[in-house]
């Protein structure tokens, strides 16, 4: 499947159907008048997120959306049939933002969150509406309230608890292959992931997502490499695992370009929690390991953690930081503090 994080569309709502000009004619009935209805209210835009998706690619064959119009009224006070509203399914963490993307107008992170982006125009008046003591027989109607349309964007970012960053080719994707089941892609040269992988994580009885992005270069945040566009799949992140090669000719500059990059890029990246690992330490010696570990946390103000990702080592260490950061779980049951009685459950309350 191709992955496509941004696509712009053209949405309409339905106008709203004409009312009825109609007038009573019935043989044995003495007194006629207006009974012209209503006309029908058009269809609303709706986006909705939908389970199962991750990539807009849909919205690159189709572009315009736009939903029925309204039936106009008819004679005996009958009012004209509601367009059906049109559903736009979107992935969980699709933002709808204005046409020049100044302005984001929808955030959905949550699945089956459903909201009317363009509502559908009110049905026209028939001219039974306008009978009054002294007009009996009316003849003006309402046209119906007109549609309302618009240019977005859509723009997908990742829902993920934990995001990779790194140089390209510092292992990111051995490490998302070693804890998850996302199947990345490997190669012995930069730029092997090209577009964003998220796996799952299970690690001691509880469940977190990771995200991995293609590596970063300097002069990203001006367009260098494949640029800065997929950091926008980590702003949801609740913290960072920063890999540094420890074969890189210099750790510490290698971190620093990262870091660098994701401060030009903004977007809260670089206040979030990072948590720093020395990755590929199976191709080198201890004493170099505790080298290299020590002139980067220097570079880092932080605990450096070594880490193979192909060899296993360091991997649960890695994944002990990141379940602290990422916090309890929903299901996680908080305990009782120092000094209080225990609870019991009485069905009496």
């Amino acid at each position: 499947m191709h992955f496509l994080d941004q696509a712009k569309i053209f949405v309409r709502s339905g106008a709203g159907g004409p009312g009825a000009v109609s007038f009573r004619r019935e043989k044995y009935i003495e007194y006629g008048g207006p009974d012209g209805g209503n006309g029908g209210k058009g269809g609303d835009i709706i986006f909705e997120a939908v389970a199962g998706l991750n990539t807009l690619i849909d919205f690159r064959y189709t572009q315009h959306f736009r939903a029925p119009r309204g039936h106009g009224g008819s004679g005996s006070n009958r009012t004209g049939g509601g367009g059906d509203d049109l559903v736009i399914k979107v992935p969980v963490g699709t933002q709808v933002l204005s046409e020049d993307k100044e302005e984001v107008l929808l955030d959905f992170t949550k699945v089956g969150q459903r909201e009317v982006f363009l509502r559908g125009g009110d049905g026209g008046r028939g001219n039974a509406s306008y009978k009054t003591s002294t007009n009996r027989a009316p003849r003006q109607h309402g046209t119906g309230w007109p549609s309302e349309e618009a240019w977005v964007w859509l723009r997908l970012k990742l829902l993920a608890d934990a995001g990779l960053v790194g140089l390209p080719n510092a292992g990111k994707s051995t490490f998302i292959n070693a804890v998850t089941n996302a199947q990345a892609k490997v190669g012995a040269y930069a730029f092997t992931t090209t577009r964003p992988q998220l796996g799952v994580v299970r690690h001691h009885n509880r469940e977190f997502v990771v995200a991995d992005i293609p590596g970063l270069i300097e002069g990203a945040a001006d367009g260098a490499g494949i640029g800065d566009r997929f950091l926008g799949h980590i702003e949801r992140c609740r913290v960072l695992l920063h890999l540094v090669d420890a074969n890189d000719a210099d750790v510490a500059e290698s971190y620093r370009i990262v870091r660098d990059e994701l401060e030009a890029y903004g977007g809260g990246l670089i206040d979030k929690p990072h948590i720093i690992a020395l990755n590929k330490i199976d191709t080198l010696d201890d004493e170099l390991i505790e080298a290299l570990s020590a002139e980067l946390a220097e570079a880092s103000g932080a605990d450096v953690i070594p880490l193979s990702g192909a060899a296993g080592t360091g991997v649960d260490w890695v994944l002990d930081k990141l379940l602290e950061q990422i916090g309890p779980g929903p299901d996680s049951v908080p305990d009782n503090d120092e000094g209080e009685d225990e609870i019991t459950w009485s069905p009496l309350g």
